[in-house]
């Protein structure tokens, strides 16, 4: 069989898949396995924009480009949330067989998406300079965060139809095809960020330009992708519209999350704005450490979502029982991935951040953010897959209060106490996110506990 046969047999003509039946661990691994490499090349090309920031660019680029990541992720994360209800919605009805349901929520949700990009892109762009004056940004750095963060909402149209239409994939168990674009997508970045850089010097307006340009290209690819499905997830222009009652549904379990994401990361914000209190060193070993820090939450989050899908289709399916032992499962599963992932990365912290950018003071905090932070990543498993599973299920409100509970009530009545009462160094400050994460992880998993996850599901 030729190399075009085998592309064509694996990644273009892959189906959906059943979780209802079969063997669990298969289905989780087969999922998440995929999902994993893809959202590791993500990171891997979001990581490139600030190692050619650090590598070829003088002057405080690296540290203002790595700084804005909660200024993005406020909106995105806001969006990626409200998608996740539509996810959750298709599954379930997937489960169930209920096909022209999945039509009617996947349609539904690429108009959501449209009319969430026109306003994204404007309120984006408008909220900039507000935003980076509340995160404290040194005057230094500022006109470069500005001019990324301009750029990067002008094109982010085409992440968001990327993440709706790989939600919509991955909802009906294919998660194969959103990895294999964002592959394209990685290396076109990649690509692009060499040669606007290198080539045109155009600094960080270069790379913010690459990013958007790669992002677009992913979008279109997934929706010929939908376009030329032969399933209950098939994209029809003519079909595009807005079902009130799947709105409904969708809202009903995407807003919470879109509500703790937002706020999450508007908290991240404030986080941000003390580490910025102690400079443009800090600044950047906080940005090298938050990048190696995203790889390691990869195989929690991807397993995460495994658990997600997994309990959507199978209480779909009115097999709750089946669903527990997927959610358990996913627990080990995430606790062993990234107790194997800590370890080099305690080991040789100095030399990861060095990757990125070779000055002094940014290898030296960045090298003490990992040590005293990494360990404490297992917590992280328990709020990840608990909650990604009652999300599947239908219970969104839940995780959200417990979340805004942690990781920002909680954490910012800590930094304000810490930095003002007992001690307003850099460690101390940067230890409010195992804090939350401890209070996180021990509440949801209470919660779980002493929830019947199928009373919750959609699909009655």
């Amino acid at each position: 069989m030729g190399a075009v046969s085998v592309l064509k047999k694996h990644f273009i003509n892959k189906k959906d898949v059943d979780m209802t039946q079969g063997n669990i661990m298969s289905h989780l691994i087969t999922f998440a396995i995929p999902l994993l490499v893809g959202n590791l090349l993500q990171q891997l090309y979001n990581m490139v924009d600030t190692w050619v920031l650090g590598q070829y660019v003088e002057g405080n680029a690296f540290s203002a480009v790595g700084a804005v990541g909660p200024v993005v992720n406020l909106l995105i994360g806001f969006f990626l949330g409200f998608s996740s209800g539509a996810g959750v919605v298709i599954s379930q009805y997937y489960g169930a067989h209920k096909h022209e349901d999945v039509q009617k929520t996947m349609h539904t949700a690429l108009c959501m998406t449209a009319v969430f990009a026109v306003l994204f892109t404007g309120l984006g762009i408008v909220m900039v300079p507000y935003m980076l004056r509340l995160m404290k940004i040194p005057q230094e750095a500022f006109a470069d965060a500005s001019r990324y963060l301009t750029i990067y909402f002008s094109g982010i149209t085409g992440l968001m139809f990327y993440n709706i239409g790989s939600g919509i994939l991955r909802s009906v168990g294919d998660s194969i095809r959103p990895f294999v674009f964002l592959a394209v997508s990685a290396i076109t970045n990649t690509v692009l960020d060499l040669v606007f850089v290198l080539v045109f010097d155009m600094g960080v307006a270069g790379v913010a330009l690459a990013t958007i340009i790669a992002q677009g290209l992913s979008a279109v690819l997934i929706m010929i992708t939908l376009i030329r499905s032969d399933g209950c997830i098939k994209l029809n222009f003519k079909k595009l519209k807005i079902h009130w009652g799947m709105l409904k549904k969708i809202v009903i379990i995407g807003l919470p999350a879109a509500l703790q994401m937002a706020v999450t990361s508007f908290s991240n914000v404030v986080v941000q704005s003390y580490i910025n209190h102690f400079g443009t060193d800090v600044m950047g070993g906080w940005t090298a450490y938050s990048k190696i820090d995203q790889l390691i939450f990869l195989p929690m989050q991807s397993i995460s979502l495994a658990s997600t899908t997994f309990v959507g289709q199978n209480l779909g399916n009115n097999d709750p029982e089946r669903a527990k032992k997927g959610v358990s499962l996913s627990i080990r599963m995430a606790i062993i991935s990234t107790i194997v992932l800590m370890i080099p990365v305690i080991i040789f912290s100095g030399p990861l951040v060095t990757f990125f950018n070779d000055k002094e003071g940014i290898v030296h905090y960045g090298t003490i953010f990992l040590r005293w932070l990494t360990p404490f990543y297992v917590l992280c498993c328990f709020n990840q897959i608990y909650a990604g599973a009652l999300r599947g299920a239908g219970r969104s409100t839940a995780p959200m209060v417990i979340m805004l509970v942690s990781f920002v009530a909680f954490r910012q009545i800590y930094l304000f106490v810490m930095a003002n009462f007992i001690s307003n160094t850099v460690i101390p400050i940067a230890m409010s996110y195992p804090a939350g994460w401890l209070l996180c992880s021990a509440t949801v998993y209470l919660y779980y506990k002493h929830t019947d996850i199928a009373a919750a599901r959609v699909v009655k």
